[in-house]
């Protein structure tokens, strides 16, 4: 049977939920990335973005009677996809907190972590989380934990003009991101932005009239309200820091991003690794270099994986051993 522990849901909350979804994502480079991953069958391995367990039930596959797998997730929806194994942990937690689960398990190092970032076809195709500007009727939410946080309507209606303006342009690289917050004030001082066609509609003047081009501004900017909601990148930096202790000498990280801001991240940190700049490097030296590439350039799906799931068109693995 599954093991449960303090930071799960019941197997009963989850059945209550009608969001348990059987189709809850597909997953990008399912083989690829956990043949890459397990080095050794009967490691221990951790899944920090359960999530639907498509990349979890993979690495079952590739591990011995000895092998264990913790599948960690903050989305309360993922614990109904939970596999029904005895040698499977699921930790509703966020990933940020790790070492605090490792440290309750009794753990010191494992030999291998999984991250699958980015936002699951279960959040865009769920209109109540409103992740996606397809549901205008939604409430703009876009947490991925819905137990706490302030959600994206909050942000919206009452964050300083600045914070907002920083946001867009940090996480959507946005050049008219100050104009735009701008009008986001002017409206919400009128009245509330409460649904996502509310919120569309004070863009309309920023968008491009060409579909496909306001596809694209559209989806940059909700990227960038939700990356700030949920704190994606700063949780990234704390799992690649994480992994620098957890992983054993050979342990390996397979990271699978889905923009440029993750990305950037995660190949920076392969290459230098935690606290490194050019600074420490004329006080202290150059520091070791903890990982190395298992891959020099980021590996991307095919033409047959795109068709059959399009949202991996963008996805790009990146896998780094420890030394």
């Amino acid at each position: 049977m599954m093991k449960k522990d303090i930071g799960a849901l019941s197997r009963e909350d989850a059945d209550a939920s009608p969001k348990a979804a059987v189709c809850y994502h597909v997953p990008v480079l399912r083989e690829r990335s956990v043949q890459m991953l397990v080095t050794d069958p009967d490691g221990i391995y951790i899944d920090v973005t359960f999530g639907g367990g498509g990349h979890s039930r993979a690495i079952l596959e590739h591990l011995s009677d000895k092998g264990r797998l913790f599948g960690v997730d903050r989305d309360p929806d993922a614990a109904a996809n939970a596999p029904d194994d005895a040698r499977f942990t699921f930790i509703a937690s966020d990933f940020r907190y790790l070492t605090h689960w490792t440290d309750y398990y009794g753990i010191t190092q494992v030999n291998g972590i999984l991250a699958d970032l980015g936002v699951s076809s279960h959040h865009f195709d769920t209109p109540e989380r409103g992740f996606s500007f397809r549901y205008g009727a939604a409430l703009p939410d876009m947490r991925m934990n819905t137990r706490g946080g302030r959600t994206a309507a909050e942000l919206l209606n009452a964050a300083p003009e600045q914070e907002i303006a920083d946001i867009l342009f940090r996480y959507g690289e946005l050049k008219d991101a100050r104009r735009i917050a701008a009008s986001l004030v002017q409206a919400r001082q009128k009245a509330p932005i409460t649904t996502i066609d509310e919120l569309v509609s004070v863009l309309q003047s920023y968008l491009p009239r060409a579909s496909e081009q306001r596809r694209s501004k559209l989806s940059r900017i909700f990227q960038a309200f939700r990356i700030a909601i949920n704190d994606e990148l700063g949780a990234l930096k704390t799992l690649l820091a994480a992994s620098e202790e957890l992983l054993v000498p050979g342990g390996r990280i397979a990271v699978l991003t889905y923009h440029s801001l993750e990305d950037r991240i995660v190949k920076q940190w392969f290459r230098q690794g935690a606290g490194t700049s050019a600074e420490n490097e004329l006080i202290y030296g150059a520091a070791p270099k903890l990982f190395q590439a298992v891959n020099n350039r980021p590996i991307v799906a095919d033409d047959e994986e795109i068709a059959h799931n399009n949202r991996a068109r963008s996805a790009k693995l990146r896998v780094a051993e420890h030394r």
